[in-house]
């Protein structure tokens, strides 16, 4: 993955910039968009702006503070490679479907490594990954099992896995919880969140083990609990 130049031989980026997660061995799995230039320059996800946004709302379901949610948190996202900036306005340009295309391969493969109990898919792009075509008001505040129905609340522990728990993007730049109604949204999905780390925390018997921190995939062709 770190060897990776398919956007740049199809000449969707100037460069490469990989920005690959901390191997942590959890089954809880958070996706998000594309790192930024914060990200770039640390060579850590989520380092920016939005990512202590997200730390702030991982603290609020459990997490503690952003080094426990590092410790216990996977974090990655759709494409692994910074976009570059938006061709209009501030911010980062949103990657291409054929960015997403040519990545998805290294994410497919993230998550077969982990085996995750738990998806936190945050944002519009992590979001049709999992969860395609519904808007964000119907997503943000439920739950969802691995074959993408809605979960009951508390939810059986016999549906599909992974359970995927839907978060809007944290971007300042997002007027999404400018809306009352959805700050509300996005308090009952930080409550349920929490209430699943726990349950992820205390697992009944026959719980399977945590898997192994995945290596970095570095090959250029296809790619094979908060506690």
């Amino acid at each position: 993955m770190l060897a990776c130049t398919r956007c740049v031989d199809a000449g969707h980026l100037a460069a490469a910039s990989v920005v690959l997660p901390e191997p942590v061995p959890s089954r809880v799995v958070l996706v998000g968009q594309a790192p930024g230039r914060r990200e770039v320059a640390s060579r850590r996800p989520f380092s920016g702006r939005s990512g202590r946004q997200l730390f702030r709302w991982l603290a609020q379901a459990g997490c503690g503070d952003e080094a426990a949610a590092r410790r216990a948190v996977y974090l990655t996202s759709v494409t692994k490679c910074f976009p570059g900036p938006a061709r209009h306005g501030g911010g980062d340009r949103r990657p291409l479907p054929a960015e997403i295309a040519l990545c998805a391969p290294f994410l497919d493969e993230q998550l077969r490594r982990l085996r995750p109990r738990l998806v936190l898919a945050v944002g519009q792009l992590a979001l049709a990954r999992f969860l395609p075509g519904r808007p964000l008001e119907q997503l943000v505040g439920r739950g969802f099992d691995g074959a993408g129905v809605e979960l009951d609340w508390p939810p059986r522990p016999d549906r599909p896995r992974p359970w995927i728990l839907p978060l809007p993007h944290p971007s300042g730049a997002s007027r999404w919880l400018n809306q009352a109604a959805n700050r509300e949204l996005l308090a009952l999905a930080l409550e349920r969140l929490g209430a699943l780390l726990a349950a992820e925390r205390a697992p009944g018997p026959g719980s399977p083990p945590s898997p192994p921190a995945p290596p970095a995939v570095r090959s250029r062709g296809q790619g094979t609990p908060c506690s």
